[in-house]
């Protein structure tokens, strides 16, 4: 893969708002290639950065649009992708964070993003997976996630933040409209949101399956994010908690948070386990390659009030041996299409 990029707009300030599959590449001059695999899971015998465009087989914008609008640097982007379009070169973007920002609209432009809606039909704009670490490998074992044996019950899992409070979901409602009245006033950059209050809609979900005499509940939950752990997060005993609830289940509960994605979701596939999908209109990575539906349990949100028996039936179609077929073909798929390598070597064979 033949990658240009343009090392002026790095600012190693944002490194958080680096374009992914440059993040691996941009490091300090003592970090081999042996660390580059063992960390992000890819080498640079594959990969090849040219400093001419018009060499390059695809241009990557160095920066996530987030950064180049709060840094008032628009037009540094623009001029990138209208250089670009005059050797006829695709340029992959990022719209990062859980809402996105406003991006104009270019023909040979392409906007990788975890958040969104599909229902406002933006041209370029496609799904990308959360790059996530192995926590499964590295601390449990690939051994590991096959060891559950099929029951007529099946067992849905949740580690995380529900909240019942009206008063908490009033007030996520109220920040919601004020952030979408700025967004459409032209005050903030932000794409307006749907106005809901998803910590309340977690807690819902979660008493509907509770309620279901046919379910076997595997239920943390907690009041804050991450338990309110702010450092330190992966060696903290909730981290540990929040992969064993996913191990110990069939199924687990991923349903969008303040964004309109689940990093839950991955999480779930890298264990080796079933997703039970709420889908919120959001973006799945690689939707032309990948049907979806053969890999999760697949609730859209009007259906909400049918997912125990959406549940059962797909549970009720499986047996010990397709159990564990989808729990390995849903931890093959993570490690083949949605770990950063795999993603974007995905993507460039579409060029």
């Amino acid at each position: 893969m033949k990658i240009y990029y343009p090392q002026k707009h790095y600012n190693k300030e944002h490194r958080g708002q680096l374009f992914p599959l440059l993040k691996p590449f941009i490091k300090n001059t003592d970090f081999t290639d042996v660390d580059r695999i063992k960390m992000y899971g890819l080498s640079e015998k594959d990969y090849f950065f040219t400093d001419k465009l018009q060499d390059a087989e695809v241009v990557i914008l160095t920066m996530s649009w987030n950064y180049y609008q709060k840094k008032q640097q628009i037009q540094l982007a623009v001029d990138l992708i209208e250089k670009a379009a005059k050797y006829q070169k695709t340029v992959w973007s990022y719209n990062s964070g859980d809402f996105g920002v406003k991006v104009p609209y270019f023909s040979n432009l392409k906007v990788f993003r975890f958040s969104g809606y599909q229902a406002n039909k933006q041209k370029g704009h496609y799904g990308m997976p959360v790059m996530i670490k192995d926590y499964l490998q590295e601390n449990y074992g690939l051994d590991s996630y096959w060891k559950r044996n099929y029951i007529q019950q099946p067992s849905v899992g949740f580690c995380g933040q529900a909240d019942a409070s009206k008063f908490t979901a009033a007030k996520e409602i109220t920040r919601t409209l004020m952030r979408n009245t700025k967004s459409n006033l032209g005050w903030r950059a932000e794409e307006p949101q749907q106005v809901i209050s998803t910590t309340n809609l977690r807690a819902r979900l979660l008493k509907q399956l509770e309620k279901a005499k046919t379910i076997n509940d595997n239920f943390i939950k907690r009041k804050k994010y991450r338990a309110g752990v702010s450092n330190n997060k992966s060696q903290h005993q909730s981290t540990q908690e929040f992969y064993d609830n996913i191990l110990e289940s069939d199924y687990v509960l991923c349903v969008r948070g303040g964004g309109n994605f689940s990093v839950r979701f991955y999480e779930t596939l890298m264990m080796g386990r079933i997703p039970l999908y709420i889908h919120t209109d959001g973006f799945l990575p690689l939707g032309e390659d990948i049907n979806w539906k053969e890999h999760v349990v697949w609730v859209d949100y009007k259906d909400i009030p049918k997912m125990q028996e959406k549940l059962i039936t797909s549970h009720q179609n499986l047996n010990e041996e397709k159990l564990q077929s989808l729990f390995k073909k849903n931890r093959r798929l993570w490690e083949e299409k949605l770990r950063l390598d795999g993603f974007f070597k995905s993507e460039f064979g579409k060029l």
